[in-house]
């Protein structure tokens, strides 16, 4: 594929977009030795404009999410396919990239892998967000790169174990093509944006993921298996809680993605039949497999049948401090917060089609709930614009809506 400007580009795009089936400068080798990253670091720092940047992980595969393939390409860099578990030590690829604005398609996704590596963007354009911002139907990288620049990625590769050593060939190749026209992209969203008089709503989108905190861990992260809400009791959800634990620590220490380890469907079935023995354990189909470590998880049963009544967990989960009731209970609890919830989503909702943007991305669900639950009764236009900007709207969120919702709550 010969190299193209943004606007060549775009003035090529046709109904039936073109496959893109191979990097313009071939498929890279994979950097993997100091050597080669000293080539590549030295490669991208002479390199001019933003950087595009990808991560591939292995997610259903191994525990956690860590990056098995960092993808980079900048103009008069090419591409490289980093290896970062055969080189954890990045502090000189860091650096260089410290200067660069990167290009990432859903970057919130990309970002805290990155970080664990060091890696950090000092200023960031997300292709995702901006196409949402544009009020674009598809917002897939995939859907978007046809869109915009008439070319057909293949995704066949989005779901594979990047963990595998070596990659193959064809693996290295979509994953090379993932960052081909990240930049181009950019600059042609960029056109789009600021024509819409959007962009600079969009840079505040885009520094709010990059600056985004990690979120904080979840309670109860157990009560959120597939299937659980089958376990009325408080002794079979104890057993569902132990499973789950014993599947993390076991999953952590195999390097193993938990639903390999055990499945969801498995846990509660132990929750629901409760067995008093390994033999009773054994006898539930989804632990009579020859591999399946019985003896294991039947001490995690055994352990939560042993609990005393006092320290099984409650039916529902307990609504943790400064959480919200759920919003079908609010006329009951709260009947003046229904009733702005209502007149909010309404008002959020109409803006939104105006601005040709999903609404969520006008102002969060969440957001929406808080403002509606906290602000008061008849607030002021002060009171709207104060409200959500200490709720963490951004500006031109504030500058859209403040009003609006003033004068639908008055």
């Amino acid at each position: 594929m010969p190299a193209t400007t943004s606007e060549e580009t775009a003035a090529e795009v046709t109904d039936e977009p073109v496959p893109l089936t191979e990097p313009v400068d071939g498929v890279p080798a994979v950097t993997d030795t100091p050597a080669a990253l000293e080539r590549a670091v030295a490669a991208l720092a002479a390199g001019t404009g933003p950087v595009a940047v990808d991560a591939e992980r292995a997610s259903g595969f191994r525990y956690g999410q860590r990056a098995y393939l960092v993808q980079l390409r900048r103009a008069g860099a090419g591409t490289v396919l980093l290896d970062p578990v055969a080189l954890p030590e990045l502090d000189d690829l860091a650096a260089v990239l410290s200067g660069c604005e990167w290009v990432l398609h859903a970057a919130d996704q990309d970002l805290p892998c990155l970080a664990d590596l060091g890696l950090r963007p000092p200023r960031l354009f997300d292709t995702e967000l901006a196409s949402r911002l544009l009020g674009r139907a598809k917002v897939g990288l995939a859907s978007v790169v046809a869109e915009n620049l008439g070319f057909a990625l293949a995704k066949e590769h989005s779901a594979a174990d990047w963990s595998t050593r070596p990659l193959p060939e064809s693996w290295l190749r979509y994953a090379a093509l993932d960052v081909e026209l990240l930049v181009e992209l950019r600059d042609v969203l960029t056109r789009d944006l600021e024509a819409a008089g959007k962009l600079e709503w969009a840079l505040e989108e885009f520094e709010n993921v990059r600056t985004a905190p990690p979120a904080p861990p979840r309670p109860d992260p157990w009560r959120r298996t597939a299937g659980l809400q089958a376990v009325k009791d408080p002794r079979g959800l104890a057993v569902a809680r132990s499973l789950w634990e014993a599947r993390e620590e076991l999953a952590q220490r195999l390097d193993r993605a938990p639903g390999r380890v055990l499945s969801a469907n498995a846990i509660v079935a132990a929750a629901l039949a409760k067995p008093t023995s390994i033999t009773a354990l054994g006898r539930l189909k989804e632990f009579s497999g020859k591999r399946v470590r019985r003896d294991y998880w039947f001490e995690a049963v055994a352990r939560a049948m042993a609990l005393p009544d006092a320290e099984l967990p409650p039916r529902r989960a307990p609504q943790q401090p400064g959480n919200l009731p759920t919003p079908r209970s609010w006329p009951e609890k709260n009947p003046p917060a229904a009733e702005r919830l209502d007149k909010v989503r309404a008002t959020v909702r109409a803006h939104a089609d105006e601005l040709a943007l999903p609404q969520e991305n006008l102002l969060a669900p969440a957001l929406q709930r808080r403002l509606a639950w906290e602000v008061g009764h008849r607030p002021t236009l002060g009171d709207v614009a104060d409200r959500l900007t200490a709720l963490g709207a951004r500006p031109w969120q504030v500058d859209q809506l403040a009003g609006r919702l003033a004068k639908a709550l008055a």
